[in-house]
């Protein structure tokens, strides 16, 4: 924690707005001044995720609390994006650092043109000593292309920027092995991988209706940056300064794998399947277990109506997921290619057919 270089921070809606769903300026300057001074030395740089927007745009447009439908989330998120950034910017500038928003939907990290974008604005807004500031685009994201919670945002913000250290910051103080509020219940200081919390109850969204998380989108969004390679720590936004300076507080977790490639992330946590394809015992073993390409002979059915490079999901004869990849074909195609040799199709449509329907390299499992 202390050689971390590069660190993304999140922070939840609960941080940082008031009970009545405004923007609590007291709090965002405290947050401010943690970040600030920790980047002062220029060792270190920060990448700030910020929930908040919703939650801002509720007191100026009349709302008590966060609504459920679609649309009025998308009203409050275009008033508070541009309140929260504001905030920020003027928050900031007491130090004399500049910010860059970043609004991101789950397509833009799934579509490799848009992702490549992003990564080169970061990497270009930290060269030149902005902090960028990224949030879900709320105001244009359907249900279909959420993230749903900024937690899972951060886990794939810290890999997009090959970060050192990712912090959580909520309202809780750690992971707790009960609920924080009952006597008895004790503070998690260590994770080192998914059996150490295997017994413990996970509570879901707080009390104050602001925002969609909860310790369960973050122990998932831990889990998802310690898998690739990233640590984390999760602690209470009070405790900031403690996470960013390596001193003991909230709970820790360590790595649990190694980092892999940008396009296998965005396809186990932020692809949206356009579809499915059945296959036979022989093919799942030789994806399962043979880590192979899944090729024409080994589909026993296709479901849904998808193209050309978008992400798929693979079954087993139960309908179990097994894995998500990019398909080579769009689903019109793959009915006469089911159940047959590439060498055959090859010969009878032409070269373009002697190839995997997903290629090893495009394919992740989702039960190793």
């Amino acid at each position: 924690m202390a050689e971390a270089r590069r660190i993304v921070v999140k922070v939840g809606s609960s941080s940082l707005t008031t009970a009545e769903g405004g923007l609590d300026a007291d709090r965002v300057d405290a947050l401010v001044d943690v970040l600030a001074k920790s980047r002062s030395g220029g060792e270190k740089e920060v990448v700030l995720v910020s929930s908040g927007a919703i939650a801002a745009g509720l007191a100026p447009l009349g709302l008590r609390r966060r609504p459920k439908d679609l649309a009025r989330q998308q009203a409050a998120a275009s008033v508070g994006q541009g309140l929260l950034v504001a905030r920020y910017t003027a928050s900031f500038a007491r130090y004399g650092v500049r910010v860059g928003q970043v609004l991101l939907t789950s397509d833009d990290m799934a579509r490799r043109a848009h992702h490549r974008n992003a990564s080169r604005t970061l990497d270009q807004l930290l060269a030149m000593g902005a902090l960028p500031v990224v949030n879900e685009n709320d105001t244009v994201a359907t249900d279909e292309i959420r993230f749903g919670d900024n937690d899972r945002l951060a886990a794939l913000v810290a890999h997009l920027v090959h970060a050192d250290l990712l912090v959580l910051l909520s309202d809780v103080d750690g992971l707790y092995d009960g609920d924080p509020a009952e006597p008895g219940s004790s503070r998690i200081s260590e994770v080192r991988g998914p059996a150490d919390i295997a017994h413990v109850k996970i509570g879901s969204a707080g009390k104050a209706g602001v925002g969609t998380g909860g310790m369960v989108t973050k122990v998932e969004a831990a889990g998802i940056a310690a898998a690739a390679g990233i640590p984390v720590v999760l602690t209470s936004a009070v405790h900031a300064a403690d996470a960013l300076a390596a001193r003991d507080t909230g709970t820790y977790f360590h790595r649990t794998g190694r980092r892999s490639a940008d396009r296998l992330l965005w396809l186990q946590h932020a692809s949206t399947p356009q579809g499915a394809l059945m296959l036979d015992d022989g093919a799942v073993k030789a994806v399962v277990e043979g880590r192979k390409s899944l090729l024409p002979a080994g589909i026993a059915a296709v479901e849904g109506e998808f193209g050309a490079g978008d992400p798929v999901e693979l079954r087993d004869t139960t309908g179990r997921a097994i894995a998500r990849g990019l398909v080579n074909f769009d689903a019109k195609e793959i009915p006469q290619l089911i159940g047959r040799s590439t060498r055959e199709l090859a010969r009878e449509l032409g070269p373009a057919y002697e190839r995997e329907v997903v290629h090893r390299d495009d394919l992740v499992l989702l039960h190793p």
